[in-house]
């Protein structure tokens, strides 16, 4: 057996989290046998869908147990390898995170494909960041050319991207950021209207960013943000729910003061995660990569140094302390 250092959750969170539901201790590894790799991880991902695998509830993924270790998204080196098809010094992506190294079947590690983008990118804009932007704006929602989408947290990870998805593919794009920093970043993306959810009520700035009403919201938020989306929606519009990070700690559930409409514009109001869509994954690496090779995506990247950076990286998540994706660099 050999050891690594991995973040444990020591206690389940009540409401926010606090560095107190996080342990950093010594983890022991299996020993490489035929079919494995053992790797070192040089990127860690923090994601909001986390704080959902801290409870003790059933949902899409098992949730963590305490006094274990936590998982996530993660890119690292192999260091090691006992498997045909993936030899030492190959960079792979998998989910074996908040950790410094990793074993497991090869099964659980994806080589990354010679596409000549940075590693992180894999965590990212190619990764389950980009495909959840990219099946929840293009399937989901079915957006099409010439509609008006409105994004929430449209400076985070997922909502960046859908902004770019959607100029893209020509689209006009209404997104919602706190502070005049990430609205600036936000026109600088491309997005014909953004929103400073911190300057007074959601459903008003968007009623002025958007006067002929929305076709299409992506939601990561909740509350205000999906309150005002049916407010100004117009006829036959879609959402596509991603993530309602708002009520991720518990708090007062949103108003709802204007679900009504969701009968008389015949809204459609869908929730999905990116692994419904695994059998398109080529359509989204084909299209991906060449909107970034063309400049059509770019990336943005939030970094925190060292593993013991990650939990602190995670919680700054809830707080807005994000521009694109939160990254801890190993």
């Amino acid at each position: 057996m050999s050891g690594t250092r991995a973040w444990h959750l020591a206690s389940r969170p009540t409401g926010l989290p606090d560095m107190s539901n996080f342990e950093l201790k010594g983890m022991e590894l299996p020993p490489l046998e035929d079919g494995m790799v053992r790797v070192e991880n040089k990127w860690l991902s923090v994601d909001p869908y986390m704080r959902g695998r801290m409870n003790d509830v059933k949902s899409y993924v098992p949730p963590f147990q305490v006094g274990a270790p936590l998982q996530g998204g993660a890119v690292g080196k192999v260091i090691e390898s006992r498997a045909p098809g993936l030899e030492v010094g190959d960079t792979v992506f998998h989910m074996h995170g908040w950790r410094e190294q990793a074993i497991g079947p090869a099964a659980q590690f994806n080589k990354v494909p010679a596409m000549g983008v940075a590693d992180e990118q894999w965590l990212g804009n190619l990764g389950l960041t980009g495909a959840t932007a990219y099946f929840g704006l293009l399937r989901v929602a079915a957006a099409r050319p010439g509609e008006t989408v409105f994004v929430s947290a449209a400076a985070g990870a997922v909502g960046s991207a859908v902004v770019q998805i959607a100029k893209a593919k020509g689209m006009t794009v209404i997104g919602s950021a706190g502070g005049e920093e990430k609205c600036a970043w936000l026109r600088e993306l491309g997005a014909d209207a953004a929103i400073d959810y911190r300057s007074g009520a959601v459903v008003k700035s968007l009623m002025r960013g958007a006067p002929d009403g929305i076709d299409v919201y992506f939601d990561n938020v909740g509350g205000d943000h999906l309150d005002a989306a049916f407010a100004a929606a117009r006829n036959n519009a879609r959402f596509a729910i991603c993530g309602m990070i708002e009520g991720y700690n518990g708090g007062e559930p949103p108003a709802f003061r204007y679900i009504m409409r969701v009968i008389s514009a015949r809204i459609a109001v869908k929730g999905f995660i990116y692994s419904d869509y695994l059998a398109e994954m080529g359509d989204f690496y084909r299209d991906m990569g060449g909107w970034i090779a063309g400049g059509q995506v770019k990336s943005r990247e939030t970094v925190r140094d060292g593993i013991e950076a990650t939990p602190q990286a995670f919680l700054d998540l809830f707080s807005g302390g994000n521009m694109g994706k939160m990254l801890v660099k190993l």
